[in-house]
């Protein structure tokens, strides 16, 4: 059985209807909320004790999104439904237009680790290609990547990124241009970069790849429900993001972006060789896929392939659409500038109080811009290379001020061991005296740990 659209929607509207959220309407959008953001709070259950930014690690589902997921749980296990085969054209019809793409380039994946192993595993890179990518990736990137290196023989090749706020987007450009060999492949980085939040030029580096006939693989994680990007616009081959971190959907949901037709205002070079090996679709030929489209019309559904694997959850899917549905109506421009306000208001306190050189984060060139700050609140400088203490930390601003961030290991030029460095994460149900109750806390902290 297929999820049909309108009972989809139907579902995500009665989610919504009693938090007044509704479905998105053409030319409509909830404005910015006024103050520090309490309208927007009340869509959400989270806690407000401890006080959670971690964002960057996983989101909190809003209301509709829990009533949706609920309710189409409990009808999938009153039926015995099921959607055994089928590619969600309904749902993926649905959500693409909220990140700027067609359906056909979007298929609804498992998390970011899904779709970028997906993708690696897909292209046809053997001994002796290489893959340029940076010191500063998730394991999702590293571990797929090894994978390659030890079963195909491919070179992976990195680029030492900066940190701190001596930074523009052109530097990492002619970086990675710097970089590029004859034997370079793919053209493959993290948009933000999770360990300092520093948002890479992904539409820079898009056109850099486009120039030398690479290959452009972006680690999104942290861009849907966060970035207000089209996805196409941005010009790269493949995308990866989360959905359960920024976009406050179900666990177990991301989406991976597949260039599946050529618009020169974009991206004018061929769709690469990509092999979609994990589907059980029925209709597969057996003499393979009609070849890529050289045009603006999609030869086949790219996303479909990928889609169809047997028995996925409706429920997963029905929240998803929910929290895609909620973040449409709010306005993802609204979303992505209060977010950022938000970190802008922490990364400016941050360097009053510690000084601009604690920052690990870019704060001045606003392309490099995200709402992750990452930096080193220790009042000894030196202690940001003790993994404990690092950790400790943590511990304490949790247990003693009741306030939950992460810290995240940050490979540094110069440095011959890596740093430890508090990553703080803010969004939709953050308020300005939150930022201001963890700079407080932060500082308190660091002096009594001195």
């Amino acid at each position: 059985m297929n999820l049909d659209r309108r009972q989809l929607l139907l579902s995500a509207g009665a989610a919504g209807a009693a938090l007044g959220i509704g479905l998105p309407a053409v030319g409509h959008a909830d404005p910015a909320p006024a103050g520090d953001g309490e309208s927007w709070r009340h869509l959400f259950v989270l806690d407000r004790d401890p006080l959670f930014m971690n964002v960057g690690t996983v989101g909190s589902p809003p209301r509709a999104v829990l009533t949706a997921e609920t309710d189409e749980l409990n009808r999938v296990a009153r039926e015995a439904a099921s959607n055994y085969h089928g590619t969600f054209l309904d749902v993926r019809t649905q959500v693409a237009p909220g990140f700027g793409c067609d359906p056909d380039e979007l298929w609804i994946s498992g998390n970011t680790t899904e779709g970028v192993g997906t993708v690696l595993n897909g292209l046809a890179l053997g001994a002796g290609d290489e893959v340029l990518t940076t010191n500063h990736e998730h394991p999702a990137v590293n571990t797929p990547l090894a994978i390659l290196h030890n079963r195909r023989g491919v070179v992976v090749r990195r680029v030492a990124l900066p940190v701190g706020d001596n930074q523009r987007a052109e530097d990492h450009v002619a970086l990675f241009e710097k970089a590029i060999t004859p034997r370079t492949k793919v053209l493959l980085f993290s948009a933000p970069i999770f360990r300092t939040g520093t948002m890479l030029p992904i539409r820079l580096l898009a056109e850099l790849a486009q120039r030398h006939g690479l290959v452009s693989v972006c680690d999104a994680a942290h861009v849907p429900g966060l970035f207000d990007y089209r996805f196409r616009e941005l010009g790269v081959d493949f995308l990866a993001g989360s959905g359960g971190k920024w976009q406050c959907g179900p666990a177990r949901t991301g989406v991976l972006y597949l260039r599946n037709k050529v618009l020169p205002a974009f991206n004018p070079n061929p769709l690469p060789e990509f092999w979609p090996a994990i589907t059980s679709t029925q209709d597969y030929p057996d003499a393979g896929l009609p070849p890529r489209s050289s045009t603006a019309t999609a030869s086949y559904d790219i996303a479909a392939l990928l889609q169809d694997v047997g028995n996925p959850s409706l429920a997963q899917m029905t929240g998803f659409a929910t929290a895609c549905a909620t973040w449409d109506r709010l306005g993802r421009k609204n979303v992505q500038d209060y977010s950022i306000g938000l970190a802008n208001r922490l990364k400016a306190g941050v360097a009053e109080r510690w000084g601009a050189g604690a920052l690990y984060s870019a704060k001045s060139d606003a392309r490099l811009l995200s709402a992750m700050t990452a930096f080193n609140p220790f009042a000894r400088p030196a202690d940001v290379l003790d993994k404990a203490k690092a950790d400790a930390f943590v511990a304490r601003l949790h247990d003693e001020h009741h306030i939950t961030i992460r810290n995240t290991i940050v490979p540094v030029i110069g440095s011959p061991t890596p740093h430890y460095a508090m990553r703080v994460s803010t969004h939709l149900f953050h308020r300005h005296r939150d930022v201001d109750r963890f700079l407080d806390s932060a500082w308190r902290l660091s002096r009594a740990m001195a």
